[in-house]
């Protein structure tokens, strides 16, 4: 038998259950941008990377059309990715503090990052049937993570994903949902979820979100992890 999240990844990477996904996906990979014209883009689901051994997952929305559609890993190549990556490695979580193509020596230390859908969706927006239809996804990826120990969550929907997938798994979880917003955290009998904003442009651009606010939610996942 192969390695399990090995297996897992292929069978990301071979899913077409939203047909508006698959489509839009191609398209772009089709199209390009012309920044990447002379490139070969990804055009399918990316499945999460990182440390198999990972005591903190991170969860981020879905691949950007023209970043981790392209690049086929994760928040790889473009600006989201940039500030998550050298959040990453101020924390200690990553090897370098940028992230390109797949083949550009990133190693993740401790860290796993992966998202709640797998397809690029058209203006960032996947339906809620398709949140839905990547949902078993993102339970299979984490079953096979067993050290996890913090799930931070970058956006609302990647919390609500997150939150959803704990209560699908039989974990006791407080009643009402603790309300998303920067630098919550929610202590679990086995997790503690922490939350961040998105590090997109929408974000960053505007000053909602600053690379010290991130680097300060890195530090509390860097001392949850180093207390579990």
């Amino acid at each position: 038998m192969g390695d399990p999240l090995t297996e897992l990844g292929a069978d990301i990477v071979a899913c077409r259950r939203c047909p508006r996904l698959a489509a839009w996906r191609e398209e772009v990979a089709f199209v390009k941008r012309a920044a990447f014209a002379d490139q070969e883009y990804w055009g399918r689901p990316v499945p999460g990377f990182g440390d198999p051994a990972a005591r903190l997952v991170v969860v981020g929305l879905a691949p950007a059309a023209h970043g981790a559609n392209r690049t086929g890993r994760m928040f790889t190549g473009d600006r989201s990715g940039d500030w998550l990556f050298r959040a990453l490695y101020r924390a200690g979580f990553a090897n370098q503090p940028t992230s390109t193509d797949r083949d550009d020596g990133l190693e993740l230390r401790d860290a796993w990052v992966t998202a709640s859908v797998r397809c690029a969706p058209p203006q960032n927006r996947p339906t809620a049937e398709e949140r839905g239809a990547c949902a078993s996804w993102l339970d299979a990826e984490l079953a096979l993570l067993p050290n996890t120990k913090v799930l931070l969550a970058l956006g609302q929907l990647a919390y609500t994903a997150v939150w959803s997938h704990l209560a699908r798994t039989g974990r006791t979880l407080p009643t009402p949902r603790p309300r998303f917003g920067h630098a919550a955290r929610v202590e679990l009998a086995d997790r503690v979820v922490l939350t961040s904003f998105h590090p997109s442009q929408q974000n960053t651009f505007t000053g909602k979100l600053t690379e010290d606010m991130l680097d300060g939610v890195l530090v509390v996942a860097r001392e949850a992890v180093d207390a579990a």
